[in-house]
């Protein structure tokens, strides 16, 4: 039995220790997921704070039919779509590409030795990127994002959007063909 299992376990029972344990090891996966969602960090807090919340309550009905840290990014995913319908956040080019972190920028290839103009060109690049990950429809972008961005295994990503492999699959799909469409005619309006 897993380390995360046996506190949950142990969660069940009543012990607070090892709720507290369980959210020091998973807050900073649900963090970003959040964040990657609405593009600002005290909103991604808040949001974190109702998951773990949410995990509290529900956890005796946790079913052990996938690991904690997916049922903990399926709630997260869910509670960061809830908090963007409900404000009406979802505006195109929402402050994305200020609040990516580290990690991220380095996924997108990105070196600090770029000159000046190359930055600026780079950043504008990122910021439509960004534009038009957010005009897919949820289903797309939330696949979009759990794969290429967070770098998930197509299962996990399956796990999490409670799907199959193959729907997980045509949402790449799909989601890579409307981005491309979208950043072509984005690209020929500027142009």
């Amino acid at each position: 039995m897993t380390d995360e299992k046996l506190l949950l376990n142990r969660v069940v029972d009543g012990d607070t220790d090892a709720f507290r344990k369980l959210v020091e090891l998973n807050h900073k996966k649900v963090i970003h997921i959040c964040l990657s969602y609405t593009g600002n960090a005290t909103d991604a807090e808040d949001i974190a704070q109702e998951v773990f919340i949410e995990m509290y309550r529900s956890i005796k009905n946790f079913r052990n039919e996938s690991s904690i840290s997916t049922w903990l990014y399926r709630l997260a995913v869910n509670k960061s779509l809830d908090f963007i319908r409900q404000n009406k956040r979802l505006k195109r080019g929402s402050g994305k590409v200020s609040s990516m972190d580290k990690a991220d920028i380095e996924k997108l290839n990105i070196t600090n030795k770029q000159l000046a103009s190359d930055t600026i060109e780079e950043e504008e690049r990122k910021k439509m990127l960004y534009m038009a990950i957010d005009q897919l429809p949820d289903r797309q972008k939330e696949a979009l994002l759990l794969s290429q961005i967070k770098e998930l295994k197509q299962q996990e990503v399956a796990d999490i959007m409670d799907t199959s492999i193959s729907s997980v699959e045509s949402l790449l799909v799909r989601g890579k063909r409307k981005l491309k469409e979208l950043l072509i005619k984005h690209k020929e309006e500027i142009f």
